[in-house]
């Protein structure tokens, strides 16, 4: 079933043309429009289906700084502050609340993982608590149990994926831009090698910039013009329970299940890296870079069944601009969540934390995460498509980093001095790739 999302009316006449127009509306979108609306910039946003239907209403919710790649802790951080503001500058409630984030173990290497980063952090500004047997067990009384550590990150939060993605459009709209669902991007138009517009279903509107912030469909819209973007998704499950249980932390992680007090009072239940590999032709294209990821990751990772390659997402096959494409036929992507992984996680959460019992199950749905190889999002102008930024492969922190990942796109297009250094995000740093060969059609 499709995840719990805030529906939004929106902009209702395409523009003939647009300083910049981005693709996709999910967070990361949705947030780079937002800053380029409030620079003054006229800016369209299209998606395919509703704003945040898919992987930005269907994640925990979490927005973090702890355990992040040292690529993207500067981009973490920088991010939450954004959340703080959304909802003075929008004047709509996000539901982001810096609640804390709670982790508890009692696996001696894991606790000196968490150590380790811990040290590396605190050199980064970043506040994080280890916490004693006595201060974790406290903490995690919810669970009825003793644990031999933990770690504690006070200033990170939550956020409402129901609502933060339709409410920061809602920010775009007011700040001067316009935002268009059920319009799917087709594919590009070039004048002399640049970027010269967007043909979308609902007609042509003209641009030298475009941001391509699809998701799970980028390396599909890529291959259309010969550009390989090494991406592979992973079917993540979740399921939700209904308001009623008392005391339990809003962010909790352990190895055994991971809960998220979700906006409604309720709360989301996950496996943490739990998820299914649909095979797909662009899974078996890049599976010699994602070999090693999913090697690392054997024992919370199994291979699915054909609902990705029916999905579309992950084709190889070429589209024409004049006729409908994947994106029309598949408006949202709404895997079927994976029963087994639905039970265990429900059986796990009700033995971890006895008073989620009697609660009744509210919803189950599955997501789409897409990823990299090295497991940090491409974000940048292509070298061989000059005025064509790509935003994708968030592998999972998307949600949390999208603010700034948005800040940071309209930053790279204005010109202004980046809020994080951009070179670690470069798309040509991932190994296979081939961003300066763009086919002729």
């Amino acid at each position: 079933m499709p995840a719990p999302l805030h529906h939004i009316e929106t902009s209702p006449d395409l523009p003939p043309n647009a300083d910049a127009v981005v693709i996709g509306g999910g967070i990361v979108g949705v947030s780079a429009a937002y800053y380029l609306a409030r620079r003054g910039l006229k800016v369209a946003l299209v998606e395919k289906g509703r704003i945040g239907a898919e992987q930005s209403s269907r994640n925990w919710g979490w927005c973090r700084q702890q355990n992040r790649d040292a690529r993207e802790l500067p981009m973490a951080t920088k991010s939450l502050a954004l959340w703080d503001r959304f909802a003075e500058e929008i004047g709509e409630d996000l539901g982001f609340r810096r609640c804390g984030l709670l982790y508890l173990s009692d696996d001696d290497a894991q606790l000196a993982t968490w150590a380790k980063w811990r040290d590396f952090a605190q050199g980064e500004g970043v506040v994080t608590q280890m916490l004693s047997p006595t201060e974790a067990s406290a903490r995690g009384a919810a669970t009825g149990k003793s644990w031999k550590g933990g770690v504690f990150s006070p200033t990170d939060g939550i956020a409402n994926t129901a609502r933060a993605a339709p409410m920061i459009a809602r920010g775009v709209m007011a700040a001067g831009g316009t935002v268009h669902q059920f319009c799917a991007a087709r594919g590009l138009e070039t004048q002399g090698g640049r970027v010269s517009g967007v043909v979308t279903e609902k007609g042509t509107i003209r641009t030298t910039t475009v941001i391509h912030a699809g998701g799970a469909w980028a390396s599909s819209f890529l291959n259309q013009y010969g550009i390989r973007f090494p991406q592979s998704s992973a079917r993540s499950s979740i399921l939700s329970v209904a308001p009623g249980a008392q005391n339990i932390p809003d962010a909790l992680h352990t190895t055994e299940v991971s809960v998220t007090r979700r906006g409604d009072g309720g709360y989301a239940l996950a496996i943490s890296g739990g998820a299914r590999i649909d095979p797909t032709p662009q899974q078996l294209r890049y599976s010699r870079q994602f070999l090693p990821m999913f090697l690392r990751r054997w024992r919370n990772v199994s291979v699915g069944g054909l609902q990705g390659w029916q999905a579309g997402h992950e084709t190889l096959k070429r589209w024409r601009l004049d006729a409908p494409t994947p994106m029309e036929a598949n408006r949202i992507l709404d895997p079927v969540p994976d029963p087994k992984q639905v039970e265990e996680t429900h059986r796990r959460a009700l033995r971890l934390l006895p008073g989620l019992r009697g609660v009744p199950v509210q919803a189950r749905w599955a997501g789409y995460i897409d990823s990299t190889p090295d497991g940090v999002p491409a974000i940048g102008e292509l070298t061989g498509l000059p005025g064509f930024i790509l935003a994708a492969g968030f592998s999972g922190h998307g949600f949390g980093i999208g603010p700034g990942a948005g800040h940071l796109i309209a930053d790279l297009v204005t010109g202004q001095t980046p809020i994080v250094d951009p070179a670690d995000f470069r798309p040509e740093r991932l190994e296979g790739s081939a961003f300066g060969k763009v086919a002729e059609f």
